[in-house]
């Protein structure tokens, strides 16, 4: 009898918790994450929109991918900044890879300098040629 009662309050206890989480969800903070691979398909022209994949890996569970920003510097060069929208809370400490497609619209004929910028300053550099 004990046991069953105690297996209800536990059960009973989880299901208030996850409706309070429901009812306020944990704050998220927006932060520039790192690319560590860019694959730049063939084939684009200046009548198409471009895309770009970028590929990295989350350091834990509550990283969660929201954007990328493009700012067209100049014509022929773009810097694209990674945002994942972080979880202030508990989290599963396990390494999560991504992969994002990441547009940059209609870009002008000739050879592009395409800046994926890191927080800490880096960036990783890729060509692209549009026809």
């Amino acid at each position: 009898m004990k046991s069953a009662l105690r297996i209800f309050v536990v059960v009973m206890a989880i299901g208030y918790a996850g409706n309070l989480y429901a009812t306020n969800p944990l704050p998220t903070k927006d932060v520039i994450i790192a690319v560590n691979d860019v694959f730049i398909p063939g084939g684009f022209d200046s009548t198409a929109d471009s895309y770009v994949v970028v590929s990295g890996i989350f350091p834990n569970g509550c990283y969660r991918w929201k954007e990328a920003n493009v700012n067209h510097t100049t014509t022929y060069s773009h810097e694209v900044t990674s945002v994942a929208a972080v979880t202030q809370g508990m989290c599963i400490q396990v390494m999560i890879p991504f992969s994002k497609d990441v547009r940059l619209g209609q870009l002008a004929t000739g050879m592009h300098s395409l800046k994926f910028l890191s927080s800490d300053g880096t960036y990783l550099e890729k060509k692209l040629v549009i026809e």
